[in-house]
């Protein structure tokens, strides 16, 4: 799929309702930049909000200080669609929470640094790390076939899971079609209720009966097909299904008490706000009990879609989690508490996909020439983005409560403050 700017992935040629279900499955993509200059957010009574631990003056190698997190994630409100924005850096000096706009519309609530939101395509940097330990272990290997541990099930339309290796998912090389783009999915997704029926196997049914992109391992294109696939290649090596052996491996060893895989639950656990997504024509969501933000006086096509089952995600994008959960994940990643060193550069390494992606992990490249790695997520009514140093040292996690996304400028202005000051 397209790449701006080797900033993130945009959604291919696809219609209307394809959209809508990309947003659902979460799209995510390398790269940085996008310039486009913004306008600043004019401050709004009680819009912003910081917790947490706060430098008293820049740090080498960048970080904002309190206040300047604080009006970094107002651009992000008065850049783009969503009500509310909030981030979480994390590095030796402690932690720093920001938030701005709301939560809830309804209500005025703001984003409280507890609250659990759907963190879509991260998902799929847990799955990779399960998949890496497995293979660490010697219970798989990264050059067995899909049909070594799924016979069969990837077959027909030029596909043939015979050709196609574990590697080759990973780092999305695969050629499989997205099922995100199938418009029969699309239909059934966006139908009540969202997602009901839609299995693993009947996912990787429904990209199979579409002709693979290219041959396997010829080019590279995102595709949520893979991971999908990568949840059933664990569930048949444990016998465990992914998200539990992801609780075994990671949350659990990690004490990532707010992330969690809810399979078909569709409400998310308390505390949280609300999520929306742009749906033009539908009515107003609703006036919070005070002060608004002004660039959303004029909003009238978002619609709440806090509750949805994101079984049809499953290992592509279901998981929900906290900032915090997240960065505390991809710094101990990082820092090498889950893998080794060989496996980590194996994470890091994006040959296959000539600098995109490499397994679970994709590079942000800032303009000060500083390279960061993590993964993004974006899924109805939430968007999310985690990077890191590549020693994990400092982590920067954020999140919007729309689907919509940052504007680019809004994200890179975000960025390059918190690590491109010297």
């Amino acid at each position: 799929m397209p790449i701006r700017a080797r900033w993130r992935k945009r959604p291919g040629r696809v219609t209307a309702r394809a959209l809508a279900l990309a947003a659902l499955l979460g799209a995510a993509v390398p790269g940085c930049g996008a310039p486009a200059a913004p306008g600043a957010a004019a401050p709004t009574p009680g819009a912003a909000h910081t917790r947490g631990v706060a430098a008293a003056a820049p740090r080498a190698g960048g970080g904002n200080t309190e206040d300047e997190l604080r009006a970094a994630v107002r651009r992000l409100v008065a850049g783009g669609g969503a009500p509310g924005a909030a981030a979480l850096a994390r590095d030796g000096a402690g932690t720093r929470f920001a938030s701005a706009g709301f939560a809830d519309l309804r209500t005025g609530r703001r984003i409280h640094k507890s609250d659990r939101f759907r963190a879509g395509s991260v998902t799929k940097t847990f799955v990779a790390t399960v998949v890496l330990q497995l293979a660490g272990e010697r219970r798989l290997a990264l050059d067995d076939t899909v049909d070594t541990y799924l016979p069969g099930l990837v077959r027909g339309h030029g596909n043939d899971g015979r050709k196609i290796t574990l590697r080759q998912l990973l780092t999305h090389t695969s050629g499989l079609f997205d099922f995100a783009a199938d418009q029969r999915v699309a239909r059934r997704l966006s139908g009540p209720p969202p997602g009901s029926g839609l299995t693993p196997r009947r996912l990787v049914r429904t990209a199979v009966a579409h002709r693979p992109w290219f041959a396997p391992g010829a080019g590279w294109r995102y595709s949520n097909t893979n991971y999908v696939l990568l949840g059933l290649v664990v569930e048949r090596v444990t016998g465990r299904p992914y998200a539990t052996e992801t609780e075994r491996r990671v949350l659990g060893p990690l004490a990532l008490r707010g992330t969690s895989f809810p399979g078909t639950r569709a409400t998310l656990p308390a505390p949280h706000g609300r999520a929306y997504t742009v749906h033009p024509g539908s009515p107003r969501t609703g006036s919070p009990r005070g002060p608004r933000p002004a660039d959303l006086r004029d909003v009238t096509g978002l619609r709440d879609v806090t509750d949805l089952d994101p079984s049809a995600a499953g290992a592509a994008g279901e998981a929900v989690s906290t900032l915090d959960d997240l960065a505390r994940f991809y710094g101990t990643l990082l820092r090498g508490g889950l893998l080794p060193p060989a496996a980590l550069r194996r994470m890091r390494d994006t040959t296959a996909s000539d600098g995109r992606y490499g397994m679970g992990l994709f590079p942000v490249r800032l303009s000060c020439g500083v390279t960061l790695w993590g993964h993004n997520g974006r899924i109805n009514g939430s968007y999310v983005q985690v990077v890191a140093t590549p020693g994990g040292r400092r982590v920067l996690a954020y999140r919007l409560n729309s689907d919509a996304g940052p504007a680019p400028s809004a994200e890179r202005r975000l960025l390059t403050a918190e690590f491109c000051r010297g």
